[in-house]
């Protein structure tokens, strides 16, 4: 089995003078602990986990696959978006505002693709790993109990498998914004990775994958974020936040900043933290970094025990909850 491995190269200067020194020496470091794996993921043979309830709440004992998604807890919207209780918020949203709704309408009218998608991430957010199968057909996953997904795969097909510029080993917040990392083969001069997958693709939506490779850069993290996100609303594009499973930088300060974001700019958080909190050791491999892999088999339990058929299964979820949402009158 392929299991298509990368491995993250050093970054280099991003900007001129002495700061150069001290960004590249963060920037490296990051990627050296948490850049995308040069190893095959573990194999863990342990019992079955305890398992996500079909409320999204924590079971303490093993559970069955559910047959549908882990569905929202019953939260208030406060304290869905609440800093503090981050970590109760639900996997899948399980509410959208009409900034939301306004944000889509605003971007089809500036011509945004309604089938298209865009990830911003790191090489784990490559199609290699990360959603890339739902375009490659069924010999490549399959839904089991979740065929309700059937829908938004199909209407989506085309930006499973696309090659994002916004996506590359090492990425953080700081590359995204920074020309010096856009492709010259396809973007203009003077544009970042961002700008230039935004005018490929004019996607409706995209996901914002990052901050293991923000651990030591943190006081930049979320004016970085900030201008991402300011820069996909203000063509119109949809951002989905998602926290991340590992805690590199300690106290999941990074993703209580994610949710603070989502909560600023009432836009969707997947709190795909959450998702992991039940397999073995959270879903991480023993570098603390490292999603747990398998195939996209829904239906195998032995598949469901790692970490990256549920990163798969509930970032579908997530982009069919809002794709639904926003076609609501």
């Amino acid at each position: 089995m392929n299991l298509r491995p990368e491995f993250p190269p050093g970054l280099r200067e991003i900007f001129a003078g002495e700061f150069v020194k001290k960004l590249f020496f963060v920037s490296l470091m990051s990627i050296l602990l948490s850049g995308c794996s040069s190893f095959a993921p573990l194999v863990w043979s342990l019992p079955t986990p305890t398992a996500m309830g079909q409320n999204g709440s924590v079971s303490s004992t093993p559970s069955p696959i559910p047959t549908t998604g882990p569905a929202s807890p019953s939260l208030t919207p406060d304290a869905q978006t609440s800093i503090q209780e981050w970590e109760k918020a639900p996997v899948v949203p399980d509410l959208l505002s009409q900034e939301v709704i306004d944000l889509y309408k605003k971007g089809q009218e500036m011509g945004n693709n309604p089938h298209a998608f865009s990830v911003i991430g790191d090489c784990d957010s490559t199609p290699s790993w990360f959603l890339g199968d739902f375009d490659r057909g069924l010999l490549y996953y399959s839904l089991g109990g979740y065929s309700d997904l059937t829908d938004v795969i199909s209407t989506f097909t085309g930006s499973f498998e696309h090659v994002n510029i916004t996506v590359k080993r090492g990425f953080n917040t700081a590359a995204i914004l920074s020309p010096l990392w856009a492709d010259p083969k396809t973007c203009s001069p003077g544009e970042s990775p961002l700008e230039c997958e935004i005018q490929t693709n004019h996607p409706a939506f995209a996901f914002i994958l990052l901050g293991t490779n923000d651990v030591y850069s943190l006081d930049s993290f979320k004016r970085n974020m900030k201008a991402i996100i300011n820069e996909l609303e203000g063509h119109g594009i949809i951002p989905i936040l998602a926290t991340k499973a590992d805690d590199l930088e300690g106290g999941n300060r990074i993703n209580a900043i994610i949710s603070e974001l989502a909560r600023e700019y009432e836009i969707p958080l997947w709190n795909f933290w959450r998702a992991v909190q039940p397999l073995p050791d959270h879903g991480l491999q023993s570098d603390g970094a490292h999603l747990t892999w398998a195939n996209n088999r829904f239906d195998d339990p032995t598949a469901m025990e790692k970490a990256w058929p549920w990163r798969n299964l509930t970032a579908l979820q997530v982009l069919d909850f809002v794709w639904r949402g926003v076609q609501k009158p």
